[in-house]
């Protein structure tokens, strides 16, 4: 489409301008131009448009070059014929135009931008159909929001890698949210459940880190959705994902809002509500007089499921050295922690106050 596009501007621009001009895509070949027997040329510049940091304009041979482009790096390199000062102002006005031009029309018409508009909620539920059936998009397709936080002094390349891994733009869609996060809006097929859905984003995990060793990316995913209007809710389920993730789960690389369980629900209630809650538990003393061994022991007497044997091997003490820190903390804080219904209030209580202590962004 973009070839047409540029062809028609060039077309009439043509006896305007006394010299060739065209555009060639990111493999050098000629898409566009004002002499037909030139579309389908290679143009040996030995300058790969998909590695452009810059748009500046550069000479080689008979032609004055322009790369431009409306992503975050040129796709396109106008040329005019000549390398005078003149050619160089030709250059840079028609580069500008057709960037605008490209720009305009995608807004219009390209389908990752009617993505984006959708998942950031800057379009209308009314239109979103309307516009699916201008663009022939098909509406009723399972989809997932994966939303991929990556180290803000990356470079753009990471966005080409997820591009690549993902490279039918009729049903993936990869788009760039800000310096850190890039959102894959992923068609699902029947039949993948959630560890499929993890799996995947483990493999775009595992392909960052190969390509850089120094990317440390974390995916979140929201959940399964039908409906195009739905994506948007997928999205905020990505982003809730990761922050509760960062909050609850720091050492996870992947975070299922679907898996989330009552951390999701400590996050949505108010803070004060939190504060609350915690003084009511906590009656006699702070949570804070506890020590740290203390609270070590808690968290195995919790991974071991309130078995006082099988934490006191893990912890290589005596059983009766346990069954005394139990006590000592029983008499602390008035909650005996061999007891199911007081163990669950402990255990909420110390994720209500790691809550508080990161708070966290809400979505």
């Amino acid at each position: 489409m973009s070839n047409r596009l540029f062809q028609g501007v060039i077309h009439q621009i043509k006896d305007a301008i006394d010299r060739t001009v065209g555009v060639i895509d990111e493999n050098y070949t000629v898409i566009a131009c004002s002499e037909l027997g030139k579309i389908g040329e290679t143009h040996e510049i030995m300058f790969s448009a998909g590695n452009l940091t810059s748009n500046e304009a550069f000479v080689k041979g008979q032609y004055t070059y322009k790369p431009f482009g409306t992503l975050q790096r040129p796709e396109y390199i106008l040329f005019v014929e000549g390398n005078d000062p003149q050619a160089a102002k030709y250059a840079s006005i028609l580069s500008i135009s057709l960037s605008n031009i490209k720009f305009y029309y995608d807004e219009k018409y390209d389908r990752s931008n009617f993505i984006k508009n959708i998942i950031l909620d800057n379009i209308l539920p009314g239109d979103i159909y309307l516009k699916a059936r201008e663009l022939r998009f098909n509406s009723d397709v399972a989809r997932t929001v994966f939303l991929i936080r990556v180290n803000p002094n990356n470079d753009i390349s990471v966005y080409d890698i997820i591009q690549n891994l993902f490279p039918d733009k009729n049903k993936d869609f990869i788009i760039n949210i800000s310096d850190t996060d890039i959102a894959l809006v992923k068609e699902i097929k029947s039949g993948i459940d959630s560890t499929d859905l993890e799996n995947l984003a483990g493999s775009i995990v595992d392909t960052l880190a190969s390509e850089f060793y120094y990317t440390n990316a974390v995916v979140g995913i929201g959940t399964t959705v039908e409906g195009l209007k739905e994506l948007a809710r997928s999205f905020k389920e990505a982003q809730v994902a990761l922050e509760v993730g960062k909050v609850f789960d720091t050492e996870k690389a992947i975070v299922n809002y679907d898996n989330l369980g009552i951390a999701r629900l400590i996050y949505q209630l108010p803070t004060t509500l939190c504060e609350s809650f915690l003084r009511e538990v906590f009656k006699t003393a702070s949570i804070e007089t506890l020590d740290q061994e203390t609270l070590f022991t808690i968290q195995k007497f919790f991974e071991n499921n309130l078995n006082v044997s099988e934490t006191s091997r893990k912890l290589f003490v005596h059983r009766n050295t346990l069954v005394y820190r139990l006590e000592k903390i029983k008499k602390i804080t008035g909650l005996d922690l061999r007891e199911f219904d007081h163990a669950i209030i402990f255990k909420i209580a110390l994720m209500v106050k790691k809550y508080l202590r990161a708070n966290p962004v809400k979505y």
